[in-house]
């Protein structure tokens, strides 16, 4: 049996779906500009009640990347409250007709796009993503049902309480947004049963919360963000380029999931280009795991386990690899990629394009950082995450990924015979 807050929210959320799908752009940008208004309104109510979070996340000992996570402050207010207003601005993906056709018989058959229903998110200590969720959600359509991680949970019950109630005082329906109170794990267990109340699950955060979603809902999940991202350097490459590139990919922001966590180099660099490249690497604060032969050139690396080629470090360390050849790159990254983003820095244009077609990731790079694989860098205004797996999205989720579509049949009294 479900819990009874998922079961009661759950129908809420069912309800208020059907309802939200009928309004119009005009009243759920109304809606957005409302929620942004009370976010700036009430910011002394969410940063007392982060404040909170704050104090109980150090007395669980949180290390202080997970307290910057989870840390608001006027600024980052202002900023979720901005996010709302670029939402707020991107065309609404629904009513679009996507394609149409007619039939021999005079049948009339169009594709149009629609929302997903009621979408669930599982996410852990970032209470900007009620903000950005909601606000997603609400546009393209859905209802949605959030759970954050417990150590946010008096942020995320304040920030879901000011947006639901902005949103409904504009005339959305209520119980549009809604926040899972209860931190109990069974709970959140409970939301990935939720099969006929939850059309969809989408989870954020780090690879166990997401393997654990994948693994026990029976409610359809998009998979998101593990990124054991690599970056290869070709024969041919400009040495600055992959200097600047490798650097940014993996020091701009190390801790996300599009950070490269492998460096794979071309044997024809060991002598001028890699040793060069791993100095500045380490002057950054970027300790290297290296192969063998990356530490004879480079001593002050650690030998590689196998695992290293394996992990999202999340943090400022690297995996480092000499291959021998293209092949080899693309043999290596074929074997330990997650699956997100890959990038090749080359001169040579049939590398470029046998790299991009041998591999299988959702986001492919040529000459440029990974770190680009996101919502935002794409043109998509915001993202709900991004998806690493095929179906039914795939790279960063904009509103777009947030929809379906339906057939719709107009004949003139044709019967099949």
């Amino acid at each position: 049996m479900l819990a009874q807050e998922i079961l009661d929210k759950g129908a809420k959320a069912r309800r208020a779906a059907d309802a939200l799908a009928l309004f119009s752009t005009t009243a759920k940008n109304q809606a957005l500009a409302a929620m942004a208004e009370a976010l700036l309104a009430k910011q002394e109510e969410i940063l007392a009640a982060n404040a909170k979070d704050i104090v109980n996340g150090k007395q669980a000992g949180l290390g202080e990347a997970l307290l910057d996570r989870l840390l608001l402050n006027e600024k980052r207010i202002a900023s979720m409250a901005h996010g709302l207003g670029q939402i707020l601005a991107l065309p609404d993906p629904l009513g679009d007709i996507l394609k149409g056709w007619m039939r021999p018989n005079g049948l009339q058959i169009t594709q149009k796009r629609v929302p997903l229903g009621v979408i669930g998110i599982i996410y852990e200590a970032r209470p900007n993503v009620t903000v950005d969720a909601a606000g997603l959600c609400l546009k393209a359509g859905n209802a949605v049902i959030l759970r954050g991680g417990k150590e946010a949970i008096y942020s995320n019950l304040k920030l879901a309480e000011i947006l639901a109630l902005a949103c409904e005082k504009t005339g959305l329906p209520e119980h549009s947004i809604q926040l899972i109170e209860s931190t109990d794990r069974q709970v959140a267990h409970d939301m990935m049963q939720a099969h006929g109340l939850i059309d969809v699950l989408i989870p954020r955060g780090g690879a166990s919360l997401i393997q654990s979603v994948v693994k026990n809902a029976s409610v359809p999940v998009i998979e998101t963000g593990v990124g054991n991202c690599h970056l290869f350097v070709d024969a041919s490459a400009d040495h600055e380029m992959a200097i600047q590139i490798a650097i940014n990919a993996k020091t701009q922001r190390p801790g996300v999931c599009n950070a490269i966590e492998t460096l794979l180099v071309h044997a024809s660099h060991t002598h001028e280009l890699l040793p060069k490249l791993l100095r500045q690497l380490a002057a950054a604060q970027v300790e290297i795991h290296g192969c063998e032969e990356t530490c004879k050139i480079f001593p002050e690396a650690i030998p590689a386990k196998e695992d290293d080629w394996r992990t999202e470090y999340l943090a400022l360390k690297l995996a480092v690899r000499i291959v021998p050849s293209l092949d080899a790159a693309i043999a290596h990254i074929r074997d330990y990629s997650s699956k997100h983003s890959e990038a090749i820095v080359t001169q040579n244009y049939a590398n470029a394009e046998r790299f991009v077609n041998a591999l299988d990731a959702a986001a492919l790079f040529i000459n440029a950082s990974t770190r680009f694989t996101d919502g935002f860098e794409f043109g998509f205004g915001a993202e709900i995450g991004i998806s690493t797996q095929k179906l039914h999205a795939r790279g960063p989720m904009g509103l777009e990924a947030l929809t379906t579509y339906k057939y719709i049949v107009r004949g003139e009294g044709q019967v099949r015979v």
